[in-house]
């Protein structure tokens, strides 16, 4: 009878963790900015320590050597001392005359020295702390380099290039992990902002088909003259609806595209993009009795005029509808102020308290109304404008008018 063989033995099991990533044996041993630091200035400290010591040995040798520099002349069968640095020797009659020359001679030549070592010292550290300045500012630069490249990325990101890395090399240090944690934060933002992206394509697509098709519906049922009134009605009613909800999807789509920074700029007269703005909103004028004024100087700016036009007519549309029953008027000015081109947008109306300012801004809100109902609009109006501005890079302010009313101020850099 044949043995069945034996099955293979399992592999030993590894000693390590294949999940857990492994430590360095000695991690004090990286080389982090702490010890790059440590270590290139400390060097630099005994580097210009053993400089300076060097050189003030040679100083003091020096002093020393010239200090001692003298010529005494021993001459005749008695003791006669002539001297060339100390001539009160040549004078001196007897020994205690020549022992005090000597000594106040000595000390003269001491303080002599000592005061020419500090001298040429003090020049010396003068010289050397502006080297030491010099080449601590060189070194500190080389140091701060991936901070710079790191700042520069960022403001590249800024400009809604989420596609910028920064991709550090070098050292495994704390920039090179700063880096690298921005470069994985960029990476989740950058797929965050492509599937935001996708939704609002997605959605334009989704939400624009129904309402297409019932308006088309709506609209083949009004056009038969054999409906009943009631239905004629109810068809007119139900349209206005629809019509009320694609205001609503495309104020939306808008304002998801409008938060990003524009990209694609062209230059944009700001006035002519005002003036586009009054004609299509001249008719509705018209019927409520708004009369349009105002300035319109050349001002021109790099930006997106398809999303200019929309802050303008906003603001016009939002200055005749919210404005006086009678005898109203709507001011608009365009100008280049201090490098900006500024619009504003002033009209008559109600008075708006100071503190209702900001909720203007905010999706849906209106002015004593409430946040359905209303045929004045969806509410997105200045919501729009402010994100269009701010992705043009720049604000928008409002102001209550005296008397009632607004005064709308668009700045946007040129």
């Amino acid at each position: 009878m044949a043995t069945t063989p034996a099955p293979p033995k399992a592999p030993p099991k590894p000693t390590w963790d294949p999940r857990k990533p492994q430590q360095l044996p000695l991690p004090w041993l990286r080389p982090t900015i702490r010890i790059r630091l440590t270590l290139l200035y400390g060097g630099m400290f005994l580097i210009a320590g053993i400089l300076l010591l060097s050189i003030i040995y040679l100083l003091a040798a020096q002093a020393i050597r010239g200090g001692s520099n003298q010529s005494f002349q021993i001459s005749g069968s008695g003791i006669s001392i002539t001297s060339d640095t100390c001539p009160v020797l040549n004078a001196a009659n007897n020994d205690d005359q020549r022992n005090a020359a000597l000594k106040a001679c000595n000390d003269a030549l001491r303080q002599h020295a000592l005061d020419d070592l500090l001298s040429r010292s003090l020049l010396t550290l003068l010289g050397l702390a502006v080297i030491a300045f010099a080449f601590g500012y060189a070194m500190a630069g080389r140091v701060l380099t991936p901070l710079g490249r790191i700042t520069r990325t960022a403001r590249a990101v800024a400009g809604s290039d989420l596609s910028r890395r920064i991709d550090l090399d070098g050292p495994d240090d704390e920039l090179k992990e700063l880096a690298d944690t921005l470069d994985d934060m960029l990476e989740r933002l950058q797929r965050a902002f492509t599937a935001q992206q996708r939704f609002v394509g997605n959605a334009s697509h989704e939400l624009r088909t129904p309402l297409a098709i019932n308006r088309t519906l709506l609209e083949v049922h009004l056009s038969d003259p054999g409906a009943p009134a009631e239905l004629q009605q109810l068809g007119k009613t139900l349209l206005a609806t629809n019509e009320r909800s694609e205001q609503l999807v495309e104020g939306l789509l808008l304002l998801a595209r409008s938060d990003n920074q524009i990209i694609e700029r062209k230059p944009v007269d700001l006035a002519e993009v005002a003036s586009q703005a009054l004609d299509q909103t001249h008719a509705e004028a018209e019927a409520k009795g708004v009369e349009f004024r105002g300035k319109r100087d050349p001002a021109v700016l790099q930006g997106n005029g398809v999303l200019l036009e929309r802050i303008a007519l906003n603001l016009v549309q939002n200055a005749v509808r919210y404005n006086v029953p009678e005898g109203g008027w709507v001011e608009v000015n365009t100008v280049l102020q201090h490098g900006q081109a500024v619009l504003v947008v002033s009209n008559t109306g109600p008075v708006v308290p100071a503190y209702e300012i900001d909720n203007l801004f905010e999706p849906f809100r209106r002015l004593r109304t409430e946040r359905t109902g209303s045929d004045k609009g969806v509410g997105l109006g200045l919501s729009i404008a402010r994100s269009v501005a701010r992705a043009h890079g720049g604000h928008i302010s409002a102001q209550p008018r005296e008397g009632g009313g607004l005064v709308m101020r668009v700045a946007l850099p040129i």
